[in-house]
């Protein structure tokens, strides 16, 4: 970084480098409005932020309700809870929301003269305007105004303790992204961070129905189950006491124990551990700052390969060359060539995958509180397979709505060989097909093997609505795919550049189409005429198969039409 100046982050040569990025922005923002795409996807961005906004509100309305009753009752040891549940949705929301919010990408930035502690002050400043942070923010205030309305005399505690637990958050949520983001840089950390991430995640949602399982077996059997529910609390109390002194130490324990302290009269104690909360601060920035450093000095990692894995792959084709150069046989046409380049690419996206792979699982999730809602009512769940297979089409947004998003560079080369647009959106619909009836298949199994089969009329009335869904959510997806493009990174979480547009008019489709489903099965259910469902979604499916073939017709047309945005949009460097 030679010709850096040598004053600080708040130097005049600083400052006219922060006013020129802010420039630079507002410009950005400005010729994105030139075009009736970029006006949508303010006005998609403005719903957006509204929704997440009144989101805010409620968690900050429920936290501040939580902490005011708590505190107003004295009830002081559950209170730790309510910063519990705020630490970890600030830590949670940035990676289940990376891919629905727009990313700026700083690293641009480091080929330009700035320092890395202008660059450091500049990464933290736009995690501030996050939508998690700016959520968890509005958690905070309502802490603040619960304790306050409960105790006056604690407000000045109350918000120094959270302004150094936002900070700690904040510093934290952005040092997990850079590492992530290092960590998915290359392919083996990625598989091994994909596999710990999902059988983590997995295990912790499917822990709930297993928890909240219960059995009606009459007066007698509630009894012996509140029996023993009470030995398992006994059982549990050392190892509840235990953790209850290890959270004490932890930044959620130490925040509370700040507003506690002052409470019972311990002020000294109070600022001793809003002093412990601050170190806690510093060592998440200090993990922050070795990340960004290597970033500044040039560390770029790749997928790759290294030198001497490479030599031994190319040793190993010259001793015994492939007879074909390709995985599936007879894969010498486009079609197949397009199939086998999209199962490549999906399994080395690991938020695809995982995308794809969570629905799957959680699906017990769905067929436990059908299993508990036929224990108590005494009814088969007739509904338990339709919504497990409608929850399972939720993995497959990303894939059906922006189908060209993995292609990057590559996008050139489709307008520039012979084969049609509409070869490879059908080959990107076969394959798609071919995946999601793999996953119904396993879903299917899966809740019969909870609930028991279905009978023949639930089955074939689902079937009938999966020939409706899928060809509408093909036939969106390939106009969506070349209107609201945006490029997928399969190594990068923190930095996908999502497009509001896409998502929210993907969820109003899926909306309908579940609306829609809903309404005939439970009017046909109403009726006791379940078998009518049948061919009222075949008459769907009809319909929506004649707007999928019109649009494949299409295709060549629409994308020649956005063929320039397709390659801008497709081939911007991170």
């Amino acid at each position: 970084m030679a010709g850096v100046s040598p004053a600080g982050m708040l130097s005049a040569s600083a400052r006219a480098q922060y006013a020129a990025l802010a420039r630079l922005r507002w410009q950005m923002f400005r010729n994105g409005l030139r075009s009736k795409v970029g006006a949508f996807e303010l006005g998609a961005r403005t719903v957006s932020y509204v929704i997440y906004a009144a989101m805010g509100l409620g968690l900050g309305v429920g936290a501040g309700f939580a902490a005011g009753s708590l505190v107003s009752s004295g009830e002081w040891q559950f209170l730790p809870i309510v910063f519990w549940v705020v630490c970890v949705l600030w830590q949670m929301l940035p990676i289940m929301l990376a891919s629905f919010q727009e990313q700026f990408d700083l690293g641009i930035l480091l080929r330009f003269p700035v320092r890395f502690s202008s660059y450091l002050l500049l990464y933290l400043i736009f995690g501030l305007a996050d939508i998690s942070t700016l959520m968890a923010g509005l958690c905070c205030f309502g802490i603040w105004l619960g304790v306050t309305i409960a105790r006056p005399e604690l407000f000045a505690w109350t918000a120094l303790s959270l302004a150094v637990f936002a900070a700690f958050n904040i510093l934290l949520a952005r040092a997990v992204f850079a590492w992530i983001d290092r960590w998915l840089a290359q392919r083996k950390t990625r598989e091994i961070l994909g596999a710990v991430f999902l059988v983590l995640m997995l295990s912790m949602q499917l822990l709930n129905p297993a928890l909240r399982e219960r059995r009606h077996h009459g007066r007698e059997g509630r009894e012996e189950q509140e029996q023993s529910e009470r030995q398992m609390i006994t059982r549990m109390e050392p190892w509840l006491k235990t953790a209850n002194m290890i959270q004490k130490w932890l930044p959620p324990g130490l925040a509370e124990g700040a507003v506690d302290r002052p409470a019972n009269g311990e002020p000294d104690q109070a600022l001793g551990q809003i002093g412990l909360l601050g170190l806690y601060a510093l060592a998440a920035a200090g993990i922050l700052a070795k990340r960004l450093r290597a970033e500044y000095r040039g560390e770029n990692l790749g997928t790759a390969p290294s030198r001497k894995k490479a030599e031994a792959v190319r040793i190993k084709e010259i001793r015994s060359p492939a007879k074909s150069p390709g995985w599936m046989p007879g894969s010498s046409g486009p079609i197949a060539a397009v199939l086998e380049k999209e199962c490549r690419l999906l399994l080395r996206s690991l938020p695809i995958l995982y995308a794809l792979g969570a629905p799957l699982l959680l699906v017990f999730v769905v067929a436990t509180m059908f299993h508990n809602s036929t224990n108590s009512a005494g009814h088969p769940a007739m509904l338990a397979l339709p919504l497990a297979l409608a929850y399972a089409m939720v993995g497959f947004t990303q894939l059906f709505y922006n189908s060209l998003g993995a292609e990057g560079p590559g996008i050139q080369l489709l307008f520039l060989s012979p084969t049609p647009v509409r070869s490879i959106f059908l080959a990107k619909n076969l394959f798609h097909s071919t995946i999601f009836a793999l996953d119904a298949l396993v879903v299917c199994t899966l809740v019969s093997l909870r609930l028991g089969p279905p009978t023949p009329v639930v089955l074939a009335a689902t079937l009938a609505w999966l020939l409706f869904a899928l060809p509408v959510h093909l036939t969106a997806g390939n106009v969506f795919s070349l209107i609201f493009p945006y490029r997928i990174n399969p190594g990068r979480i923190s930095r996908q550049r999502g497009s509001q547009g896409s998502a929210l008019l993907s969820l109003l489709v899926q909306a309908l189409v579940l609306g829609l489903g809903a309404l005939v099965f439970v009017l046909c259910s109403f009726l006791g005429r379940l078998w009518l469902a049948i061919p009222i979604f075949l008459a769907f499916a009809a319909a929506a198969l004649y707007a999928w073939v019109r649009v494949l017709r299409n295709a060549d047309a629409l994308a020649n039409q956005r063929r320039d945005t397709l390659i801008a949009t497709l081939m911007k460097t991170e």
